[in-house]
């Protein structure tokens, strides 16, 4: 019977996972994988719809199915004094998130009292809107405020020419506009422990999608005021806090974030290509901040030898301290790189 109900569980759980990418073939997909009939395959789905996490559509000879909401949740907080983030956690969104793993609350809890701390400390904004929408599968979470916009912020403190040189920033860890308080690196841990986490801001739009590792994505936007986070994550992920930090620490005793992927690809604009100096210490910015820093040359088919020599001759000269690492290099990247290192340390 164990076993049975074991099977049972497995059935439906695939059935979850899967429903929204085949909404019109998901019978059919189930008992293909587990080798049932697609009678069976019904009796799984109607237990699903009888249960809220399913919902049907259409007639019988064309039915599809979607996942059903099991929480629609918003609410609007005025930021001023009294306003704190462990307590709007405790109070309103630990309850609405329902009951978890407790890896995925833990993800929850630290991603979510980041994102709210940085719209109350850092926004200079008003208002500040939670949004919470919760199915069998995953959880979406989203935080926005009408503050100055995130990047516009970074752009003013660095004197960036760019607004989209601020995602570099982010990206590479330890940037916070405020260091007598914070540390910077809650939205690199935070966007590296979710299936998706967007930025929205101004004209720019940032997504990291933990499939994808180190490859972020960005471009132009319409238009955002203020700056808008969402993070989806899967309800029965395996992935845990301490996973993610681990990648990016030191280990022994003092557990310090000592390491940084950088993606070089989000040096380049449009058509740019990497070819000068400048673009490679734009690149390297405050990363003599980390012990190792590995760039992710993904989507790079070729760069310049000036921006060669600087990444990975003159710069870890001027920083022997510090381990350069390239990955995801293409046979040009490599000759490139191969040809500044020949030259060899001073």
């Amino acid at each position: 019977m164990t076993r049975v109900r074991a099977r049972g569980e497995a059935v439906r759980r695939f059935i979850i996972d899967s429903v929204a990418k085949h909404p019109k073939d998901i019978s059919r997909l189930t008992a293909a994988k587990f080798g049932i009939s697609r009678q069976a395959v019904n009796l799984h789905l109607r237990r699903l719809i009888n249960e809220g996490a399913l919902r049907p559509d259409g007639a019988t000879s064309n039915r599809s199915y979607k996942l059903a909401p099991l929480v629609t949740w918003e609410k609007d907080y005025s930021i001023g004094e009294g306003l704190a983030e462990d307590r709007v956690w405790m109070r309103d969104i630990a309850p609405c998130l329902g009951q978890m793993p407790q890896n995925v609350t833990d993800i929850w809890h630290y991603a979510f009292t980041e994102m709210f701390n940085n719209a109350l400390e850092h926004s200079e904004g008003s208002t500040v809107h939670v949004a919470i929408d919760k199915t069998a599968a995953s959880t979406d979470l989203g935080v926005s405020d009408n503050g100055v916009g995130i990047f516009k912020k970074i752009q003013a403190a660095l004197g960036l020419d760019d607004e989209r040189h601020s995602v570099l920033e982010l990206a590479k860890g330890k940037f916070t506009t405020d260091p007598a308080n914070h540390s910077g690196e809650g939205i690199f841990f935070s966007s590296r422990m979710f299936d998706d986490f967007i930025i929205r801001s101004g004209e720019v739009f940032f997504d990291h999608e933990f499939a994808a590792d180190e490859d972020w994505i960005m471009k132009r936007d319409s238009g955002v005021m203020g700056t808008a986070v969402l993070m989806t994550l899967s309800n029965h992920t395996a992935r845990t806090t301490k996973k993610v930090f681990d990648r990016f620490t030191s280990g022994g005793d003092d557990y310090g974030f000592t390491k940084t992927v950088v993606p070089v690809k989000m040096a380049t604009y449009g058509d740019d290509n990497l070819v000068s100096r400048s673009q490679a210490q734009r690149l390297l910015a405050r990363v003599d901040r980390f012990k190792v820093v590995v760039l992710d040359f993904d989507g790079i088919d070729a760069m310049g030898q000036a921006f060669a020599d600087e990444a990975f001759r003159v710069f870890p000269n001027h920083h022997p301290e510090i381990d350069v690492l390239g990955i995801n290099m293409r046979s040009a990247v490599k000759r490139m790189v191969s040809r500044a290192t020949s030259a060899g340390r001073t």
